[in-house]
């Protein structure tokens, strides 16, 4: 058959009937006015190529990262909390919680971008206030901006010395109403974090042992202990990372962080990589991203590289994007150079 007229199975090939059609129209003597007309019938006929969605952000493999919604059983709780919050600011644009407040429920409705912007005029208005550029911090580690997000959360940590931490208040509070962060414990938590997706483990470490003296409560603890095992891990300081996680016990009053928990017991040999995986993906996709990447992580310092990159490569499947474990997973595939699926 000619090359003219072939076409992938089931669709028409509109370029190749129109071309056909003016070809014997010709011949007929057919007047270009009507020849016109009818490529403009064909061109109005013929499928529009489809634009991409915008995407909230990249990877760090130049993939398109589209945006989130929240968990189908929070997400209609999610947009009345935001209508609340857009509300409260519509009343005072200027005020310091109600923009704070906006910026996170835009956030939590995976608007990254927005959110980011939302803080980026809070500290137009408040350059004082350490939330805004933790928050802001936040955002942008989830963006993969990671400079920027060193940069913010370096700043509120200055702004923060030598005053007495603060509650922060849970987006969605736990069953039992007790936030279990505060505003120290995060701006260290995720300064950390952007350090050591960055690779800079001596820093990350020194974040982290700051972040050690506000983890006053049993979740800050394994939430710390958990990256800053991990961080001592690969700076092949076993001996450390072993002392760091001897007060972890199986029988601590964990309210939010037991996946950071179990894998900590895991790391004290509690518990196995292959037990916590498969409670992990009975779970759902968060849990086998944070778990997962604990997991992959002790594959990797203990010399099981093919088994840390097929955790890795499971994490990316599930899509969730924003969450740290995904990123710290994507992160290692490629600064590691190691085989992403």
């Amino acid at each position: 058959m000619s090359p003219l007229f072939t076409s992938s199975p089931g669709k028409i090939d509109h370029y190749s009937i129109s071309l056909v059609f003016i070809i014997i129209w010709k011949r007929l003597g057919v007047t270009p006015s009507l020849l016109d007309s009818y490529a403009y019938m064909v061109s109005r006929m013929m499928p529009k190529p489809a634009i991409p969605e915008a995407p909230e952000a990249f990877s760090l493999f130049g993939e398109p990262l589209n945006q989130q919604p929240p968990r189908p059983e929070v997400v209609e709780k999610q947009r009345t909390l935001y209508e609340k919050a857009l509300r409260d600011w519509e009343k005072n644009p200027n005020d310091a919680e109600a923009i704070i407040w906006l910026g996170r429920r835009t956030a939590y409705l995976g608007r990254i971008r927005e959110a980011a912007a939302i803080f980026s005029t809070g500290i137009e208005l408040h350059p004082e206030d350490p939330r805004m550029y933790r928050h802001r911090g936040h955002r942008f580690l989830s963006l993969r901006l990671f400079d920027q997000a060193i940069d913010d959360l370096e700043k509120s940590a200055e702004l923060i010395e030598g005053k007495p931490d603060e509650v922060e208040p849970d987006g969605i509070p736990n069953e039992r109403g007790i936030p279990v962060s505060s505003l120290q414990f995060n701006i260290w938590y995720h300064l950390g974090l952007a350090y050591y997706l960055i690779g800079d483990y001596e820093s990350a470490l020194s974040c982290y042992e700051d972040c050690l003296k506000v983890s006053e409560i049993p979740d800050k603890l394994v939430a710390t202990a958990h990256w800053a095992y991990m961080t001592l891990r690969l700076l092949e300081r076993k001996e450390e990372a072993e002392e760091l996680i001897n007060p972890i016990t199986a029988d601590m009053d964990i309210i939010e962080n037991q996946h950071y928990h179990k894998l900590l017991l895991m790391y004290k040999g509690e518990t196995t990589p292959d037990e916590v995986m498969k409670e992990a993906r009975n779970q759902g996709p968060l849990a086998v991203a944070t778990v997962g990447y604990g997991v992959g992580n002790w594959y990797l310092y203990n010399e099981k590289e093919e088994k840390a990159v097929e955790v890795y490569n499971e994490i990316l499947d599930t899509r969730g994007w924003s969450g740290f474990g995904y990123i710290a997973a994507e992160a290692d595939l490629k600064w590691l150079s190691l085989p992403k699926e």
